[in-house]
């Protein structure tokens, strides 16, 4: 849980302990790294997939669907855990999440992507990191280093510049879609982060899942007789994708690997999302790569690697205690 130190005025968060801890270097688990860079592969094969889930089913129907599947999913796991119900104090954060990530973005991008290309989406990706930066920063009071954030704006630049040319320069009808869903999404990728430091990140996004069946059960009862279902091979595999891929098994390694080396530095690391995206979108959807993507990867990868090293070298502080088991990643340092 985040905490304020009155000797020092760094916050911290104490999260488990793993193997992966002790094959870190200067303070960054590289574990975290990896589960935090595989959330962000599982994440960037969302779009194709939703597109391909749209040629069976209609937005709301597939957003509600998914959202159910994903719920039955967590629920068996939690149950096979005999995980016992989370803490009154953190429903509500839980509440953010499922609000932001299981229902919110989810249903405005699929909605937006009725009249927007994969590529033109992305775009909302490009800037996911700099807002939960931004966000993280102000939910746990942490200071991120200046050079952090010039590259967190630099990277954002070429990301937003890059999908804006490939999309032609012109806004889509889908964009006030895009940008709500940027908005919700930062704001649950936060609270998820910060729960994640007091319960394992498969319980934070289990439960939220979980919190929102209800909803996502009257959903898909109100959607589905109302829009067509045309069943076909891709539309089941894009809906089982954004159901366990996206929506489980992406957040369980996200949540994670945020709870290991922070909100904002594992945001970074999705800078390379949009373009892992335009990936899967050629070889999934046949959509043409523009020459312009592998400068476009270099120079966001240089802006990655600048986040990941900034302020690197200042250790955790001294004197405080965390409980057995547990080691204390210093959010305000971000190695």
């Amino acid at each position: 849980m985040t905490a304020q130190n009155s000797a020092t005025g760094q916050s911290t968060i104490a999260v488990e302990s793993s193997g992966e801890a002790s094959g870190s270097t200067s303070g960054v688990p590289r574990g975290g790294v990896v589960l935090a860079a595989l959330g962000v592969v599982a994440f960037s094969l969302t779009f194709p997939s939703t597109v391909w889930g749209l040629e069976s089913f209609g937005p709301w129907s597939l957003v509600a669907v998914r959202s159910v599947l994903a719920a039955l999913i967590a629920g068996c796991a939690l149950l096979a855990g005999r995980v016992p119900l989370p803490a009154r104090e953190h429903r509500a954060g839980l509440a953010v999440v499922a609000g932001g990530v299981v229902i919110g973005f989810p249903l405005l991008t699929t909605l937006a992507l009725q009249t927007s290309t994969t590529s033109h989406a992305a775009v909302v990706v490009g800037l996911l990191p700099l807002t939960t930066a931004l966000l993280a920063a102000l939910r746990t009071g942490a200071r991120p280093p200046r050079a952090f954030w010039a590259a967190a704006l630099a990277g954002a630049a070429v990301v937003i510049a890059f999908t804006v040319r490939e999309s032609g320069g012109a806004l889509s009808r889908g964009d006030l879609y895009l940008f709500g869903a940027l908005l919700v999404c930062a704001a649950g990728y936060t609270e998820g982060g910060r729960l994640a430091g007091v319960m394992p990140g498969w319980q934070v996004i289990g439960w939220a899942l979980v919190l929102a069946l209800p909803l996502a059960v009257a959903g898909a009862a109100v959607a589905l007789p109302f829009e067509p279902v045309r069943l076909s091979a891709h539309g089941v595999i894009g809906l089982v994708w954004v159901a366990a891929g996206s929506t489980f098994l992406g957040l369980y390694v996200w949540y994670r690997g945020m709870a290991e080396i922070g909100v904002p530095r594992a945001s970074q690391l999705q800078l390379a999302q949009p373009l892992l995206t335009l990936v899967w979108s050629f070889l999934a959807l046949g959509e043409e790569i523009s020459p312009a993507a592998p400068a476009a990867a270099v120079a966001v990868l240089v802006c990655i690697a600048v986040t990941q090293r900034a302020g690197r070298g200042r250790g955790p502080r001294e004197g405080t205690a965390t409980a057995p088991g547990h080691r204390l990643v210093d959010m305000d340092r971000h190695p």
